[in-house]
């Protein structure tokens, strides 16, 4: 099953969802390291693979809401309170946004360097900087708004793991495994549009 249903997500946003995750976290842990390396050629190499999974990340954030668009939203159980699910929507749609925020913070960073160096995407091609005049003021402003937000994002999908975590384990509703199975409802739990098709 490719695409969302009514009540279970697809291969194709649970693929979107875990991969820029796993990439997300590599960046975070990546992006750190490059702070604590003495050698200046090993951290230039680091922050060169730091830019071109940040462009990876940024053309996946960018299929990944486009899908998201193009495909129905499972619909929300009907345990969930309605205040629950919008909370739920909430974090999710922000995720999205922040998930192309962090890299476009990162990118008008290198643009705005006064080094100006270039940026070799994965070694195959140089990816131009956006169109933002070089200074020290606004590379300092840019790396800045760089470090809050991507730490704002780390927060957040915390916060989101540790609701997905709690469901899971606590509350024993199943609704983690919609996210890691194609097609995988919660278990006794339906939804509510499922509810109200049903009549009840």
């Amino acid at each position: 099953m490719l695409r969302n249903r009514d009540n279970a997500y697809g291969l194709i946003a649970i693929l979107f969802h875990w991969t820029i995750a796993a990439l997300f976290v590599g960046q975070i842990l990546l992006g750190l390291t490059t702070q604590w390396v003495a050698s200046m050629a090993l951290q230039f190499t680091l922050i060169q693979w730091h830019k071109s999974f940040g462009f990876l990340i940024l053309a996946l954030a960018a299929l990944r809401l486009l899908w998201a668009l193009a495909n129905r939203r499972p619909a929300r159980p009907r345990d969930f309170s309605r205040a629950e699910w919008l909370a739920a929507k909430l974090v999710q749609s922000s995720l999205y946004v922040l998930m192309l925020a962090v890299p476009l913070t990162g990118w008008a960073l290198v643009s705005t360097s006064t080094l100006q160096i270039p940026s070799f995407a994965f070694n195959l091609v140089v990816v131009p900087h956006l169109p933002l005049a070089p200074s020290e003021a606004s590379e300092n402003f840019w790396r800045d708004v760089h470090w809050w937000v991507a730490y704002g994002t780390a927060a957040i999908a915390a916060g989101h793991m540790l609701a997905a975590l709690r469901h899971h384990f606590w509350l024993g509703d199943g609704i983690l495994k919609r996210m890691l199975q194609p097609g995988a409802e919660s278990p006794n739990r339906g939804t509510v549009k499922g509810q109200k098709a049903a009549g009840r």
